[in-house]
């Protein structure tokens, strides 16, 4: 889809003049300081806004810079971390501050390239980085920018394709104020969310999200939960706390053990030093 000078000219007003009235205040808008923006960006990537607000500041207060979170055991991160959900993502963050420290003299890296080679950085958490961090104009597709581009643009059409709402994230870019228009967007997308519903179920890319209660992903919760608890466990202690079977506490202690996340000493479980 082409859009012409106008039409551009047209849609950044539309944006800017809701984001005039209705900008949200939130944290880690007040600073460009590359690591909170890090940490702010990947705590994003799959909690609701009210629940990052009021960890953002505990986090950073505890792991001020990227030394102070490589030098923390991963058992106080994934403390600190707790009630945010998907833990992967703090024992990410925490390798990711051991790599900038070592890698790349303690400072955040400037470009996609180098940060997607981060743990558990996708290329729109690198672009988003940039953008916030270092005020690049890059482009870059999420929930609420899709959510925009869809409602705008592609308002009868079924199954459409990141791949089509690229080129017109690229097209309507202010390249000179990208970190604003992007905080725009996000706005004016989150807007639409609340009155209109999620058009992203137009999107080729929607899935819908899988059912919390009773899945895997709220029992790996359980374990690291009752492992900082309690330090150590045996597989048929776990399995009698989580009042779960035996095969599926099993399958999941070998995932975890997998990812890292935790380790086996002699027949008791605990989370990885």
């Amino acid at each position: 889809m082409e859009i012409t000078p106008d039409a551009v000219t047209s849609f950044q007003q539309k944006n800017y003049e809701y984001f005039s009235q209705n900008q949200r205040s939130l944290p880690w808008r007040r600073t460009t300081n590359p690591y909170h923006i890090l940490v702010s960006e990947v705590m994003l990537q799959q909690t609701q806004v009210t629940r990052v607000i009021s960890k953002y500041q505990q986090f950073l207060n505890e792991f001020p810079d990227v030394n102070r979170l490589a030098a923390t055991p991963l058992t106080h991160v994934l403390k600190v971390w707790s009630g945010l959900g998907y833990n992967r993502r703090a024992k990410y963050l925490r390798e990711s501050a051991g790599i900038i420290k070592n890698k790349f003299a303690g400072r955040v890296p400037q470009t996609i390239t180098e940060l997607i080679t981060l743990p558990g950085i996708s290329h729109a958490t690198a672009a988003a980085i940039c953008a916030y961090a270092f005020n690049q104009p890059v482009v870059f597709i999420e929930t609420n920018i899709r959510t925009v581009f869809l409602y705008e643009f592609f308002k009868d059409e079924q199954g459409i394709s990141d791949k089509k709402i690229i080129p017109l994230v690229m097209s309507t870019l202010d390249r000179n104020h990208p970190r604003e228009w992007y905080w725009a967007l996000m706005d004016y997308g989150t807007y639409l969310k609340k009155t209109f519903g999620n058009p992203n179920i137009r999107s080729k890319e929607y899935m819908k999200q899988s059912k919390f209660a009773g899945s895997n992903r709220q029992i790996r919760g359980l374990i690291l939960k009752v492992l900082l608890e309690k330090s150590a466990l045996t597989r048929g202690q776990l399995t009698q706390l989580l009042e779960r079977n035996l095969e599926q506490v099993s399958a999941i202690l070998q995932q975890m053990e997998k990812e890292g996340l935790i380790s086996q000493t002699g027949d008791q479980f605990v989370i990885k030093p």
